[in-house]
C-alpha cells in the first residue's frame, strides 16, 4: 500500500494506458445529448463485462408501480450464486444518475454475489435528465420495500442495500427516506465510493479535478441533470450529507469503501467523520491507487477483486448480526 492512497498504482496506470491505446480519444459523454452519452457509456462498459462468473440463477421480474409513492414499474435483475445462503443484496448501479444499467454492472454484481454468498438484485431505475430527482430514488425505494416485504419470490432476509457512486447515494437516500416515513429499513448497507453532497469543493474535488477518469466538471454535469435547476443542497434525500445527526445515528450498520484516486473521496471521508463523531464504528476501507469506478475492473485488477472480497466479508458480518 502506498503512503498516499491518491497516487496511481502501477496496475491501475497500466490499465488506463491500455484502454486509452485501444479506444483512442473519445468524447466526454456528459457533453453529449443524454441518450448518446448513455449509449457511449454502455458501449465502454461492455469491455468490463466479459468472463462472467457462472450463476445458479439469472432472472428478471418486474416490481409493480407504486402509484402512491410515485414509482413506476421497475425491472429487477436477480443473480443467485451457486453457493447462495439466505440473504439478499439490493445493488443500485452507479452512473451519475444518468447512465448505466444492471447490465453495465453485471460482472461486479456477480463477483459480489459469489463473495457474499447471497443473491444480488439490481433495479433498473429511471435515469436523469429525462427523469430527474426524485424519480430514481422513488424507484429504488419501491424496490427496497418490495424486497423487504418478501414480495419478490426467492429473495429472502436479511436484506442489505448497496450501490456504487450515484447508486450509493440512492441506497443511502432510500434508507433516509424510509426512516423518515417510519418504515422498515434493511439490515445494513454496503456503500462504494458514493457521491453524498452537491458541494464539489472538498479536497479531493480539487486534487483530482481533472481525473484521471471522473472529473469534477463531469460530476457537476451529472448533478445538474439530476437536480434539474433546483437547489437541493439541504435536502438529505438528494444530498445525504445534509442529513441530521439523529438520522445518521439511527441508520443500520454500514460498510463504506472509497477509491484513493477519486474526486468523490472527500464525500466518503466526510460521511465517515460524521458517523464516528456520533459514536458509530462503521468499517471503512480505502483502496489506494485506484480510480473512481474501479470495481468494474474485476477481470483486470487484483485490487478490485480483493475489494469485493472484503465487501462480501462485510456483508456476511452484517448478516450474522441481523435479526431473522
Amino acid at each position: 500500500m502506498t503512503a498516499d492512497p491518491g497516487l496511481l498504482s502501477a496496475d491501475m496506470r497500466a490499465l488506463l494506458d491500455k484502454v486509452a491505446a485501444e479506444t483512442g480519444p473519445q468524447p466526454d459523454a456528459t457533453l453529449l445529448p443524454a441518450a448518446e452519452g448513455r449509449a457511449l457509456a454502455a458501449q465502454n462498459n461492455q469491455r468490463w463485462n466479459v468472463n462472467l462468473p457462472e450463476m445458479a440463477g439469472d432472472r428478471e421480474i418486474t416490481v409493480p408501480a407504486d402509484l402512491a409513492l410515485g414509482a413506476v414499474d421497475v425491472r429487477l435483475r436477480i443473480l443467485t450464486p451457486h453457493e447462495a445462503e439466505r440473504g439478499t443484496i439490493l445493488f443500485v448501479h452507479g452512473g451519475g444518475f444518468a447512465f448505466c444499467s444492471p447490465e453495465t454492472h453485471e460482472r461486479c454484481a456477480r463477483v459480489l454475489a459469489n463473495e457474499a454468498r447471497m443473491s444480488v438484485a439490481l433495479p433498473d431505475y429511471r435515469l436523469a435528465p429525462e427523469h430527474p430527482y426524485p424519480a430514481g430514488l422513488l424507484d429504488t425505494v419501491a424496490t427496497m420495500r418490495a424486497v423487504l416485504a418478501g414480495a419478490v419470490d426467492g429473495l429472502h432476509d436479511p436484506v442489505l442495500v448497496s450501490g456504487d457512486s450515484a447508486g450509493a447515494n440512492l441506497a443511502l437516500a432510500a434508507m433516509l427516506h424510509e426512516q423518515a416515513a417510519g418504515r422498515q429499513l434493511p439490515d445494513g448497507a454496503l456503500l462504494f465510493y458514493g457521491n453524498y453532497t452537491v458541494d464539489l469543493t472538498g479536497p479531493s474535488y480539487r486534487r483530482f479535478e481533472n481525473g484521471p477518469g471522473l472529473t469534477t466538471a463531469r460530476m457537476g454535469r451529472y448533478w445538474a441533470w439530476y437536480v434539474a435547476g433546483r437547489d437541493l443542497a439541504g435536502d438529505p434525500l438528494a444530498s445525504p450529507l445534509a442529513a441530521s445527526d439523529a438520522a445518521l445515528a439511527a441508520l443500520p450498520p454500514l460498510y463504506l469503501m472509497a477509491a484513493g484516486v477519486d474526486p468523490l473521496f472527500s464525500d466518503t471521508v466526510s460521511l465517515v467523520a460524521r458517523l464516528k463523531a456520533l459514536g458509530r464504528a462503521d468499517p471503512f476501507d480505502v483502496v489506494p491507487g485506484v480510480t473512481h469506478g474501479f470495481l468494474q475492473n474485476t477481470n483486470e485488477l487484483a485490487a478490485a477483486r480483493e475489494a469485493l472480497k472484503a465487501a462480501g466479508e462485510a456483508a456476511r458480518t452484517i448478516k450474522s448480526k441481523a435479526k431473522t
